[in-house]
């Protein structure tokens, strides 16, 4: 049998493990995108079940919480243990140009999908200009 050796990995794999617990918790990836009116945000969490992932919105900051946990079987012997488990947290601040009340969130394929449109507010429009010396004028046709 062939051992490999590397005392730096070693070093990022009990970090690792101390880094996911409920004190402190391991960060998840993101990644997010514009599409129109609409920011996407997605999380990598493979492995999650469903319903341990926590999505709140207090004012403007989006947290998302969930936690993988270990399965163990009886009889069962860990050779190799490097994928991370705990607790993972991440935390967003949202602009107010984002509407939070219509925020919509799917899980599929270990990825969290939030859609978070952009609000009406926001958005561009046209305001009618009115003349500065003598007030409305009226056309006549």
């Amino acid at each position: 049998m062939l051992l490999r050796t590397d005392p730096f990995r070693d070093l990022d794999r009990m970090f690792e493990q101390f880094t996911g617990t409920t004190n402190r918790p391991a960060v998840m990836h993101v990644d997010a995108e514009r599409e129109g009116d609409t920011f996407y945000v997605y999380f990598d969490l493979p492995g999650v079940d469903p319903g341990s992932i926590d999505l709140t919105v207090e004012r403007n900051v989006l947290q998302v919480r969930a936690q993988r946990h270990r399965l163990t079987k009886d009889g069962v012997e860990t050779v190799i243990s490097e994928r991370p488990m705990g607790v993972f947290s991440r935390q967003l601040f949202l602009g107010d140009t984002l509407d939070s009340e219509s925020l919509k969130a799917t899980y599929d394929n270990g990825v969290l999908t939030l859609e978070i449109p952009v609000s009406a507010k926001a958005k561009p429009r046209r305001i009618a200009i009115g003349s500065g010396d003598s007030g409305r004028k009226q056309i006549k046709g």
